[in-house]
């Protein structure tokens, strides 16, 4: 059995959390998501089971789609409001203000990785410092933030969607817009309604899994990829990660050779190669 099952994931449960119920109720070890959503965040996680765990690294790197609240005048130590409060202050800001704070993060710029987060510092993941009370220097990376619209502000809660490229902590992204807006602020509430192709609309729930309500997407269902079949001398090549010469402007291909899908294999000047092996 092998397929993406895109699943909107309820509040409280951990992205592993969701990986186990799904291997568990398919009754396969193979089971792998493509973005760690914190337990306080909901919707879209898409799985992947069986062979196409290996896609887990390509589908990763999919644009993801978030609608955020913002609530003012609290600040936590994880950047969320199920962290202990470091500081309350109250704060009076306008739409306008808000706004004009908004576009000056469109766009790509440096962005401070949080400390409750699991990459690693020296072998050692930011959040074990963290729970350690540790000081360790927070890494910096350049994000690109493609889309940023206020979409309500009532009384102490701001509401925006985003999207974003793969590794944005929307966290960090509050933390520098309120910074900048010179008020205190944490994540309130995060949904992810879309990944790439995959849309919260079209996600299957928990209960849907353990009833057995869900299909199984494959890789023509989810990737803009043209499909090419192999002759047999072909096949014989591709099955040892060897490349191959292909008529075709496209940049990637699924190789498939009697109806399985074999690889998808990547241009290099006029020869493709070995991308992703799925035998």
């Amino acid at each position: 059995m092998s397929g993406i099952i895109v699943i909107n994931k309820p509040k409280g449960y951990t992205s592993r959390d969701i990986v186990n119920i799904v291997s568990k109720n398919l009754g396969i070890k193979k089971v792998g998501h493509t973005g760690t959503l914190d337990p306080l965040a909901t919707g879209v996680l898409v799985i992947c089971v069986g062979k196409y765990t290996k896609l887990v690294d390509l589908l990763s790197s999919l644009h993801k789609e978030y609608i955020a609240e913002i609530k003012l005048g609290v600040l936590t130590d994880t950047l969320d409001i199920t962290g202990n409060i470091i500081e309350e202050k109250q704060c009076m800001i306008s739409k306008l203000d808000i706004l004009k704070s908004l576009a000056k993060f469109r766009g790509e710029y440096l962005m401070e990785v949080p400390k409750y987060s699991a990459i690693k510092v020296k072998g050692k993941k930011l959040y074990e410092y963290a729970r350690n009370n540790e000081d360790v220097k927070l890494p910096i990376k350049k994000v690109h933030i493609y889309e940023l619209e206020l979409l309500s502000f009532y009384k102490d809660i701001i509401s925006f969607r985003c999207l974003v490229e793969k590794g944005t902590y929307i966290r960090s992204l509050i933390r520098d817009i309120t910074n900048d807006l010179n008020v205190l602020g944490t994540m309130n509430n995060l949904v992810r309604i879309k990944q790439g192709k995959f849309k919260i609309e079209d996600a299957y729930s928990i209960d849907d899994i353990k009833q057995n309500n869900y299909k199984l997407l494959k890789i023509k269902d989810v990737l803009d990829i043209k499909e090419y079949i192999l002759d047999e001398q072909e096949y014989k090549k591709v099955k040892n990660g060897n490349h191959i010469e292909i008529i075709s402007n496209e940049e990637i291909l699924l190789l498939l050779y009697e109806n399985e899908e074999i690889a998808i294999y990547k241009k290099e000047n006029q020869l493709y190669k070995a991308y992703i092996m799925l035998v």
